[in-house]
């Protein structure tokens, strides 16, 4: 409802109410109308026990079904707004208040799955006596969006305003006459359906010819790598065969999953490490390592991304043992530096050091980029005068010392003669087996007179 009074003659007034800058001004209590609250989203529903029974051909009757989710909850509705009323001889622009928006409904819960069985049985006949429902539970209904509530509207649209100046009957007494508007308020949006759960799946089945339990699984484990040097440690694994048709090896009417598992083979190995690197183990001790045991009884050696290894694996009877040759921590690997810049014409070169003294093991391929430009002329920019891969010829390595022969490369022999100055970008490409990184050196000088 809008409350309304008639303005003094000569304005026109809308009933719905301002916004913030309105209210302030004409001092009335209405508002905008409130959101309404979300509904709460329903639980979902529980899965069924999971269940390991020996059979020995008596009847067997199982019921692992999972729980239905439940309903998610209603939003509510937007709350109406206070439409009010407004004063005559506003002097201001009016926007009428606006209709809450709906809350939104909450989502369905998700259907609880069905158990898993596992059946230990030495006649697979005996199977036929097991009556098992194992169906996943229904999916909640997602909560209806509430509605939202109309927005005020104006009963005018606009209206004028006399303002005067000066004194009566003086020259300097001027009115003028402007004119005001008012908006409809916005209504407020309805809030969205919530989102129907998911059905839960149905249990599955898994059969073992044995009259003993299986041992638990440790295929995999993650150890720091000084946990793992000259001492096994054992994985272990439970081979399984994926089959169709667990239904026909139940009771009639019998629903659970008909893909099955049939147990296979029990997986059995011992992993070690053998350090030869030169620096002990103890540089490294934190380093985690993660082992994993496949189905071809293979072991998977996963080492710390920030840790580079170079070695060789052996199996032996029932142990795999891991040689490490080279470690390398990753940010020793691009520790190369410009160590001089010598000579000049065809025998000009670069000589880059490894700070972290690793590359008798790690392979390394430079890459270069040479800028030359006339110290007579100070002003001219750098021209390229060569850029391309080094070829390993041209390249010595005297332990961690790498000399560039820049001076064979085909390069102008008016840029490598002394006064000239240089910008060279080396790219150094470094690879450890599977690992590899790249480092960009810069040098600027001038060639030199050989002394």
């Amino acid at each position: 409802l809008f409350t309304s009074f008639l303005p003094a003659s000569g304005s026109v007034l809308c009933p719905a109410v301002a916004s913030d800058e309105y209210y302030k001004v004409a001092r009335n209590d209405a508002r905008d109308g409130r959101t309404g609250s979300d509904g709460r989203s329903g639980r979902d529903g529980s899965s069924g026990d999971n269940q390991n029974i020996f059979v020995n051909g008596s009847t067997v009757n199982l019921d692992l079904s999972g729980k239905d989710g439940e309903d998610g909850e209603d939003g509510e509705h937007g709350d109406r707004p206070d439409c009010g009323y407004q004063r005559g001889r506003v002097s201001h622009n009016i926007n009428a208040p606006n209709g809450g928006n709906g809350g939104n409904g909450g989502k369905g819960g998700d259907g609880g799955n069905g158990g898993s069985l596992t059946v230990y049985y030495s006649n697979l006949a005996d199977l036929r006596n097991i009556s098992v429902r194992s169906t996943g539970g229904k999916s909640g209904r997602g909560g209806r969006g509430g509605n939202g509530t109309e927005g005020c509207h104006c009963r005018r649209r606009s209206w004028e305003v006399k303002t005067c100046k000066g004194t009566p009957g003086s020259p300097d007494y001027k009115c003028t006459d402007k004119t005001y508007r008012c908006s409809d308020g916005s209504d407020g949006r309805d809030g969205s359906d919530g989102r129907d759960g998911s059905q839960g799946r149905l249990g599955t089945l898994s059969i073992v010819n044995s009259k003993e339990a299986l041992a638990a699984d440790n295929p995999t484990v993650q150890l720091a790598i000084s946990e793992l040097i000259n001492k096994p440690v054992n994985l272990s694994k439970n081979k399984w065969n994926q089959r169709i048709g667990a239904t026909s090896l139940l009771a009639p009417g019998s629903a659970i999953a008909d893909n099955y598992l049939e147990f296979e083979q029990r997986l059995e190995e011992a992993f070690q490490i053998v350090w030869q690197e030169r620096q002990p183990i103890s540089s490294f001790g934190n380093q985690a390592v993660t082992l994993n045991l496949t189905d071809n009884k293979q072991v998977e050696v996963n080492f710390a991304e920030d840790l580079w290894i170079d070695g060789s694996i052996k199996s032996e009877v029932n142990l795999t043992k891991f040689t490490v040759n080279h470690a390398i921590l990753q940010k020793d690997v691009t520790r190369l530096a410009v160590a001089e810049f010598a000579e000049s014409g065809q025998n000009l070169n670069l000589k880059i050091v490894d700070l972290a003294a690793k590359s008798d093991a790690i392979n390394t391929q430079f890459r270069v980029k040479f800028r030359a430009k006339d110290s007579l002329y100070s002003s001219s920019s750098y021209k390229t005068e060569y850029e391309g891969d080094i070829q390993g010829e041209l390249v010595t390595r005297d332990y961690n010392r790498f000399t560039l022969a820049l001076g064979k490369l085909k390069i102008p022999d008016e840029a490598l003669r002394p006064g000239v100055n240089v910008d060279i970008e080396v790219v150094a490409t470094r690879s450890l087996g599977i690992r590899s990184a790249k480092q960009t050196i810069s040098w600027q000088g001038t060639i030199r007179k050989p002394r």
